[in-house]
């Protein structure tokens, strides 16, 4: 399954860490824009399935915190995010609209590709955590039949 660029920052932006945005807030900040709706925290159901692919049952629910914004050039970004953090949701609608413009090289090189770089070694980082805990379990067989 195919993802699109979009597809692929906004999952970036949703999975950063709010201190790795705040040194583009400024940036972010510069244009103009309007709430259309300001930052706003919700919870959502979380739906898991068995196995991957069996029948579907609810996990549970979890806090979400959303916002969109406008820039005066009529983009409009979108942020929906785990967690109730206004200002992160604030700054990833504005990332979101900014890479939407005719220029949006800038915003992949400098934001979106350092936090996917920060993301991929956490997640190396935890991925290595979790195998050091690994145990083998094995069954040794008895010579009776």
């Amino acid at each position: 399954m195919s993802v699109s660029p979009r597809q692929h920052w906004i999952g970036v932006l949703a999975r950063a860490q709010l201190n790795e945005l705040q040194p583009f807030e400024a940036a972010l900040k510069d244009a103009e824009y309007q709430l259309i709706r300001a930052p706003e925290i919700g919870m959502t159901l979380v739906r898991g399935r068995m196995g991957g692919d069996g029948a579907a049952f609810n996990v549970g629910e979890m806090s979400v915190t959303r916002c969109v914004v406008r820039l005066a050039d009529g983009r409009t970004g979108y942020s929906y995010l785990a967690g109730r953090d206004k200002l992160h949701a604030e700054l990833a609608a504005l990332a979101d609209a900014h890479l939407q413009g005719t220029q949006p090289s800038l915003w992949l090189s400098d934001l979106i590709t350092s936090l996917a770089t920060a993301q991929a070694q956490r997640r190396a980082q935890k991925e290595a955590d979790t195998a050091a805990t690994k145990v083998e379990f094995f069954t040794l067989v008895r010579g009776e039949n």
